[in-house]
């Protein structure tokens, strides 16, 4: 029997390990090493007392039909009312047959998507939508200037050496400035003008304002751009469930998954890597691997890679995570929306804070999320404050009360939340490289694709495995791409093809 490795417990690491089990069969003795002591990456959800942190938010949409058929495997969808549906006696779409999510646990919920900016201390619809509200928000002389702005730029399009060229020439320069330039700034730590591109090229895919318009004019069940979703599926209790769940199965099919195992070596012979070593000093001789580690982390392992291979990998750039989690007993800002929410809650799962006094960069609602993310979502409001940092700099060292302390100013400044309110609950998270960055080294980026491709039964995969903003539902493509290649005895391509179409994504 051969062995593979699979580095990494996310949704890549797992989906190929599942789809090496399905379709390898009883030739291949699969092993999933996981550096951390928890399932799914940055995909898993973080337990506090009674509620639970969706750590960077994951909708559960996509346009494979074979992940949806996967996570329907894994979840059905719910047939019955979730809590916040019975509660306001609201409409919802369910499955014929499917699990009440009152009396199960493993039951995807459907779920709306409402997301915001919050700028100027109100609220814009993201995407940026062509209707009476925004441009009273904006004010009449912005209005204005965002107009001409836009057809400038509509006529007289800019080369796109940068992601500022990139945005200025779908929203035009006012719009840039007021929705995406601080907000790019926050999340990467350097400007737009710094920027490759090509991030903008995967995470916005088909989105601009013309698009926008005509979206307001698309009859409803007509073609709308994927960031334009309105409804998608969630676990009941936090993406973690669904990879827990995955990995419970891989266990019972003969998966092993050693948690805390931190690879820390790779041995190569003759184009093929032979053996992975752990941090405990054990090793694994290996048949294939399938690797999810950051690229920079994967290349050092390697005894002696060549001299700019090693450069480039050692210097590509990574921001970092912080989240705080927050229970209160209501928040200052009001739902003026159409949407009906228990306690009358802003319906958003998503808050992108565009505010230039504050660093906070989004904040999440879980209750919005799942009803059953919150210890009690007829009382309570459960929210998460995120901010981008690297790791080692100010923010991230920064001892848990005082970053607490700052996160909780900036929500009472912006007046989301009110200065009486008490705070009944918090914790506060880190997570290392989050998001594989587009400057720095990252232009010579193919030298390091070129040589671990040439390791032919080594396979990069997912986010940052790949450095690419990977998508949670492009990251299980990537895992099941490379273990199909690997049976088939196929190329590398299409692994690397995933996450490369122009029509693709939902946002930022």
């Amino acid at each position: 029997m051969k062995t593979a490795v699979v580095i990494g417990a996310g949704p890549a690491g797992l989906s190929a390990a599942y789809e090496l089990v399905e379709k390898g069969g009883a030739e291949w003795k699969v092993v999933v090493l996981e550096a951390s002591p928890y399932i799914g990456g940055i995909s898993r959800t973080a337990v506090h007392g009674d509620c639970r942190i969706d750590i960077g938010g994951h909708r559960f949409f996509s346009k494979s039909q074979e992940v949806n058929d996967l996570w329907a495997k894994l979840m059905p969808v719910q047939g019955q009312p979730s809590k916040d549906d019975r509660l306001l006696n609201r409409p919802c779409h369910v499955e014929e047959g499917g699990p009440d999510p009152e009396t199960t646990d493993r039951v995807m919920l459907r779920r709306h998507r409402v997301s915001r900016i919050y700028y100027l201390r109100h609220f814009f619809d993201y995407p940026i939508s062509i209707k009476p509200a925004t441009f009273l928000a904006m004010g009449l002389v912005r209005t204005w200037k965002a107009g001409w702005s836009y057809l400038w730029s509509a006529f007289f399009k800019r080369k796109e050496n940068s992601l500022e060229d990139f945005y200025i020439n779908r929203f035009g320069k006012v719009l840039y400035s007021m929705f995406f330039e601080d907000y790019t700034e926050k999340l990467w730590g350097v400007h737009p003008s710094k920027i490759d591109p090509s991030w903008g090229a995967q995470r916005v895919k088909g989105l601009s304002l013309w698009k926008a318009l005509l979206n307001v004019f698309i009859p409803k069940g007509g073609k709308k751009e994927t960031s334009l979703i309105e409804e998608f599926l969630y676990p009941k209790k936090g993406p973690g469930q669904l990879w827990d769940a995955l990995a419970d199965d891989l266990r019972a099919r003969g998966v092993e998954i050693r948690m805390n195992a931190s690879v820390v070596g790779l041995k190569a012979d003759a184009g093929r890597v032979t053996e992975v070593r752990l941090a405990d000093g054990t090793s694994i001789p290996c048949d294939a691997v399938f690797s999810s580690m950051p690229v920079k982390d994967l290349v050092a392992a390697f005894d002696a890679p060549p001299a700019d291979v090693a450069r480039i990998a050692s210097e590509l750039p990574y921001r970092d995570f912080i989240t705080v989690g927050l229970l209160v007993d209501r928040l200052a800002i009001k739902n003026t929306t159409k949407f009906a929410t228990v306690n009358d809650i802003v319906p958003d799962t998503w808050i992108y804070v565009q505010e230039r006094d504050v660093r906070m960069g989004r904040i999440q609602v879980f209750n919005n999320w799942s009803p059953y993310m919150v210890d009690d979502v007829t009382k309570h409001v459960w929210v998460g404050l995120e901010y981008f940092c690297s790791e080692g700099d100010a923010f991230w060292t920064m001892d848990d009360a005082a970053f607490t302390e700052m996160a909780v100013k900036e929500l009472r400044q912006i007046g989301v939340l009110a200065a009486d309110t008490p705070i009944l609950a918090s914790v506060r998270l880190r997570v290392k490289k989050a998001y594989p960055a587009y400057f720095g080294s990252y232009a010579e980026f193919g030298t390091v694709r070129a040589w671990l491709d040439g390791f032919a039964n080594l396979y990069c995969i997912g986010r940052n495995g790949q450095h690419r903003y990977n998508n949670m539902d492009h990251s299980m493509l990537c895992g099941i791409e490379a273990a199909r290649a690997l049976v088939n005895g196929t190329d590398k391509s299409s692994v690397w093809k995933v996450n490369t179409e122009e029509d693709y994504h939902e946002r930022r």
